[in-house]
């Protein structure tokens, strides 16, 4: 093992990974340290598979990232026999006034994409059986979205930036950074590491790492759950029934067909104590809305899959307040790529933000529109966020 790299990545989670094959696969020298072991159950990468949309309801700009995701997602499909993304559909739906619906819809028309607009629950429900939506409820079906294997796709990531020449420390903290005008210093366990540029990508651990770069930015990690329930196959099967998002005045769900008949997956976007990634108890289960909150919405909306909790997964996500991500140059460190703040829905857009960061970190620009992610942006400085929150 070298002691100096071109690059150095903090956290080889889903975004740390791809930029660690993005970069070696150009031929850039990168080092990728991880306190865990990727793919790993401690992040927030866990639980098998995520949802990937192209008609974002969280904004017109993040369409083209989507649009760009996918296309990597499917490159990088070529270059494995692991399953990477299967074609299942996304079906988002709520009430008329939901602004995440007409976002996706709006955007939708914006790009172009393939989108069916769906007029009312009795629609919704004639295409789907197994979904029971009232009928002053609309939404959209993209048949081109569907469901990325995050596992295989950080496996995949691995192997590739590994055979292209990439090093790997797994199960190794960092317990110190330092930043200089012309390299970076990184200690950890199994030694003292130099290189021109970093990268942070530590996910929930993002706040510590970057309080010590003198970064301090309004991001709280947060426990989330999801639950495995059996199903009733012939309504709810990957071959019948989409993957979905459900935005509620009561709450924001979201799901995925039963693969292989392991059970409908579900979880709730919105909700989540606030936690201390150190401290955070991982077992399912210890508080009643555990599964009692994501049975509930089955019973109304998905009756014939609120069968039996198969299984319970914890899992965590780390959230702005405007719940937009960041992913930029340190403001002081020219270079220091950040990638930050993906509050719950930035597993998707993983390869795209992996390609970002290995240009960020090889010219300290990008060709990607990556302003709304600014690290200097009002609304994530910790006094705004107070703000916010009050």
């Amino acid at each position: 093992m070298n002691s100096h790299y071109d690059v150095i990545i903090v956290g080889a989670g889903s975004m740390g990974m791809a930029a660690g094959y993005y970069l070696a696969k150009e031929g850039t020298k990168p080092l990728l340290i991880d306190a865990f072991d990727p793919p790993h159950s401690n992040g927030s990468h866990s639980g098998d598979t995520r949802l990937i949309r192209h008609a974002c309801g969280e904004g017109y700009e993040y369409v083209p990232l989507a649009i760009r995701a996918q296309e990597l997602w499917d490159e990088l499909q070529q270059e494995t026999t692991e399953s990477i993304f299967r074609n299942t559909g996304v079906v988002t739906f709520g009430p008329r006034n939901s602004d995440f619906v007409n976002q996706a819809i709006a955007g939708g028309k914006e790009y172009s994409l393939p989108i069916d607009t769906l007029d009312n629950g009795e629609e919704i429900n004639k295409r789907w059986p197994g979904i029971n939506a009232p009928d002053e409820h609309f939404g959209c079906y993209e048949p081109e979205a569907g469901v990325l294997f995050s596992g295989n796709c950080i496996r995949t990531f691995r192997k590739l930036a590994l055979q292209y020449g990439a090093e790997l420390l797994t199960n190794t903290p960092v317990d110190d950074l330092a930043v200089a005008e012309n390299d970076v210093t990184v200690q950890t366990k199994e030694g003292t590491f130099t290189a021109d540029k970093l990268i942070v990508s530590a996910g929930a651990w993002n706040k510590k790492l970057l309080s010590e770069l003198n970064l301090n930015l309004a991001l709280q990690p947060s426990r989330q759950t999801i639950g495995w329930f059996d199903a009733e196959e012939s309504l709810y099967q990957s071959d019948e029934f989409p993957g979905f998002f459900v935005d509620l005045p009561t709450g924001v769900y979201y799901g995925f067909p039963s693969i292989d008949g392991t059970g409908l997956k579900i979880g709730r976007y919105d909700a989540g104590e606030e936690i201390d990634p150190e401290y955070m108890n991982r077992e399912f289960g210890i508080f009643p809305k555990d599964e009692g909150d994501i049975r509930k919405f089955l019973e109304t909306f998905m009756p014939q899959a609120a069968g039996k909790l198969n299984v319970g997964k914890t899992c965590m996500f780390t959230n702005t307040p405007d719940e937009n991500f960041i992913i930029d140059v340190h403001p002081e460190h020219a270079n220091v790529a950040i990638a930050a703040g993906f509050s719950g829905h930035g597993y998707k857009y993983s390869s795209a933000v992996g390609e970002i960061l290995s240009q960020l970190a090889t010219s300290s620009t990008t060709n990607h529109d990556i302003s709304l992610f600014s690290a200097t942006r009002p609304s994530i400085q910790p006094q705004a966020s107070k703000t916010v929150q009050n």
